[in-house]
Order: C-alpha cells, then sequence, then structure tokens
C-alpha cells in the first residue's frame, strides 16, 4: 500500500550518490545545502567534508541537509535527483514508489510501499560502502559524533542496519 516513507526515503538518496560520487571525494558545503527543515546534521557553509561524511551525516543523523548536499553533488539540483530517484525506482521494478525530494519530507506526491522499499534497500546493501555506513552505531565527523537512530543494531543480533524515519504525517518508519 503507498504510503508516506519519512527518512526512509534516504536509502535511494545514498544509493544513488554511491552511483555517482565517490565517497572519499572532498566537497565544500555550500549555503543552499543548510538551514534545511527537519533532522540536520548541521552543514555549515564553506565547511569541507568528503561525501562519505556527508553520508554519515545522511544515514545516521538523517540529515535533511546532508541529502540536499548529495543530491546536488550528484545531480545539479534536488529536481533533477528527485528524477533520477524515480527513474532508478522503475529500473529497480518499483510501481508504488516516487519520490519529491532526497530527505522524505512530507509531500502528497512522495510515497512508496514496504515491498518497493525492500527492492531498492535489497540493491542499496550490495554496495559495501553502504552496508559499512548503515550497519555503524556512530561516526565521528569533524567534532561532531552522528548516532545511528535504529535501535535494532544493539538489541537484535544479526542486524546491520539500514534506515529509521519519523515524520507526524507518515509516522515511524523502518
Amino acid at each position: 500500500e503507498p504510503m508516506l516513507i519519512a527518512s526512509t526515503t534516504k536509502i535511494m538518496t545514498a544509493l544513488l550518490a554511491l552511483e555517482a560520487c565517490d565517497p572519499d571525494m572532498t566537497v565544500t558545503a555550500r549555503p543552499e545545502w543548510t538551514g534545511i527543515e527537519g533532522s540536520s546534521m548541521y552543514l555549515a557553509p564553506g565547511q569541507e567534508l568528503t561525501v562519505r561524511e556527508l553520508l554519515y551525516g545522511l544515514m545516521l543523523a538523517s540529515g535533511n541537509d546532508a541529502a540536499v548536499a548529495l543530491a546536488c553533488l550528484a545531480a545539479g539540483s534536488v529536481e533533477a535527483f528527485a528524477d533520477r530517484m524515480n527513474e532508478r525506482a522503475a529500473e529497480l521494478g518499483c510501481e508504488n514508489t516516487h519520490f519529491s525530494n532526497p530527505n522524505g519530507l512530507d509531500a502528497e506526491d512522495h510515497y512508496s510501499t514496504a515491498r518497493d522499499l525492500a527492492a531498492i534497500t535489497a540493491e542499496a546493501i550490495q554496495n559495501e560502502t553502504f552496508r559499512d555506513i548503515v550497519s555503524r552505531t556512530s561516526a565521528d565527523v569533524g567534532e561532531n559524533t552522528y548516532y545511528n537512530h535504529n535501535k535494532l543494531l544493539t538489541s537484535c543480533p544479526g542486524v546491520f542496519g539500514v534506515k529509521t524515519g519519523y515524520t507526524l504525517a507518515a509516522g515511524r518508519t523502518l
């Protein structure tokens, strides 16, 4: 059943970022990537960090600013990235998914199903860097430490990821 998916959106964002960008590439945060609504890794304009560090901010801190930064790096704009997200979802056979942003903020045309998210996740976990990031309980980026919100990592043997999410409209997602 199609429904709001909150920050589980970031599974696709991370997959596409890893397909388009070298994780060890250094980038400089642009002002338009900062101050994004909701969860944040607190990017500052001019801050230098790697794509991998942005991915820690995306997947552990659930940073909406990291999502915008990665979208712009990978596709040039949030809009172009959302188009690519929808193309990739179709390539994966996701028939009940539509993305309108890289972070999962609620939008009427931003939804997926459990089946489609499972297909996206199955593709993403094929990537070793993705697996490493989502299995971490924490990561240091500069002076900040980001903690994974997925409590199953420490409470359920064998769990190695992947992503939690929450908005008032979507509720808790996993």
